[in-house]
């Protein structure tokens, strides 16, 4: 008797991260395009090109926020991209957790690193 993967008796393995993964990415690439399109309209928009007009667009609280979920976006954008790549094509177990951890602190650390430099101005 043929053994087929076909059908009700078919063994399905993984973890099922596709379809929440797809609307996690298109998601956050909307967030995205949305704030490149608030500062795209604040920078056509702008009279002064200097320091001082850069830093007063981001003395604003509701930009500084705006920027830090875009940021937030991205880099969730760029874990679920990431450890996608690592899932797919690291086999090793052992050095795939590696990667996925030091990702996962990058990550981190650049949202860390990025909440500072915008409440810092």
């Amino acid at each position: 008797m043929a053994n087929n993967n076909i059908g009700s008796k078919r063994l399905v393995v993984g973890a099922h991260y596709g379809l929440r993964d797809w609307l996690a990415q298109r998601a956050t690439a909307v967030v995205m395009a949305i704030y490149t399109v608030i500062l795209l309209i604040a920078f056509l928009t702008a009279s002064d090109f200097s320091y001082q007009g850069w830093s007063g667009l981001f003395s604003h609280q509701w930009f500084k926020l705006a920027t830090f979920v875009a940021l937030m976006a991205l880099f969730f954008h760029a874990w679920i991209g990431v450890r996608d790549i690592w899932m797919d094509y690291v086999k090793p177990v052992a050095l795939r957790l590696v990667l996925q951890v030091a990702t996962i602190l990058w990550l981190v650390g650049c949202a860390g690193w990025a909440a500072q430099i915008l409440w810092r101005v």
